[in-house]
């Protein structure tokens, strides 16, 4: 049976069978936020299921391919949809692109997501710059024997997200004149959504947005010592006293709808990460 570094070299091997380049960045892309592909110069796009160990999206708007190109200038490697825990996959599967991102050349991980909103003070729509997370997935993708050549036993997660990007996204909203809020997500596993009694839970214990994705990637990414941007979409606001029943294809439409202002911000983060050298 291969080990986690074989799955990723032969992940790689694939890739860069049909593209040669390095990406600068790798980009998660969640719920109604794929679109960002069509601003790229794409030079290859690979199925998932193409992909050796990669698992297939079954996710709602996921497209589930992996493009490769060029975003402003800045070589990249996109996942158009992404993998969740409620699919039935192991973390260490859901968390896999992101090792191939890494090895394929990524110092830097942008990772991308719909929510729910917790914080009154948000509105269905807005978008927010993620500044730490909580984890109530009840798993962790580095559970098992770690292999030092991917990370160390117990990385540091003091910042998971780096500050500095995130005061250069703060900054984009504030030249682009549009709102974007800074603050915490928590991940659940899904696929119910909470009850209103878990959200007053997860308000309670410091959370601003809740989501069924991210968290994992973050740590991995964190664990392969990439620096890690995070953007969240409040597609729905989750306030126990005044809770609607969720609709899908609502919070679809709602994340399309900030999929400008949430690109501005992904290709502001970037072309600063490329000033860097």
């Amino acid at each position: 049976m291969l080990d986690l570094y074989d799955k990723i070299q032969e992940a790689c091997r694939v890739i860069r069978a049909v593209w040669a380049g390095r990406p600068r960045a790798g980009l998660v892309l969640g719920t109604g936020l794929g679109g960002l592909v069509d601003a790229m110069e794409v030079a290859a796009a690979v199925d998932y299921g193409d992909i050796p160990h990669f698992p297939r999206s079954t996710a709602l708007s996921h497209a589930g391919r992996l493009v490769l190109g060029s975003l402003d200038g800045v070589e990249v490697v996109v996942m158009q949809g992404r993998f969740h825990k409620y699919e039935g996959y192991p973390l260490a599967q859901v968390t896999l692109p992101v090792r191939v991102m890494h090895a394929l050349g990524a110092e830097l991980l942008v990772v991308s997501q719909a929510a729910g909103g917790l914080n009154p003070y948000y509105a269905s729509g807005d978008v927010m710059v993620i500044d730490d997370q909580i984890n109530l997935l009840g798993d962790n993708p580095l559970i098992g024997v770690n292999d030092d050549r991917l990370g160390p036993r117990f990385p540091d997660m003091s910042a998971p997200y780096d500050p500095e990007l995130i005061a250069v996204a703060l900054a984009v909203a504030r030249r682009e004149d549009f709102v974007a809020h800074r603050g915490v997500t928590v991940a659940v596993t899904g696929p119910c959504l909470e009850t209103r009694a878990e959200y007053r839970f997860l308000r309670a214990i410091g959370a601003d947005v809740v989501g069924m994705s991210t968290i994992p990637e973050t740590i991995v990414a964190v664990h392969e010592g990439m620096k890690v941007f995070g953007l969240s979409v409040v597609t729905d606001m989750c306030l126990p006293d005044a809770l609607a029943p969720a609709d899908p294809a609502h919070i679809v439409t709602v994340a399309g709808a900030a999929a400008p202002r949430m690109a501005a911000l992904v290709r502001g983060v970037l072309a600063h990460w490329a000033a860097r050298g």
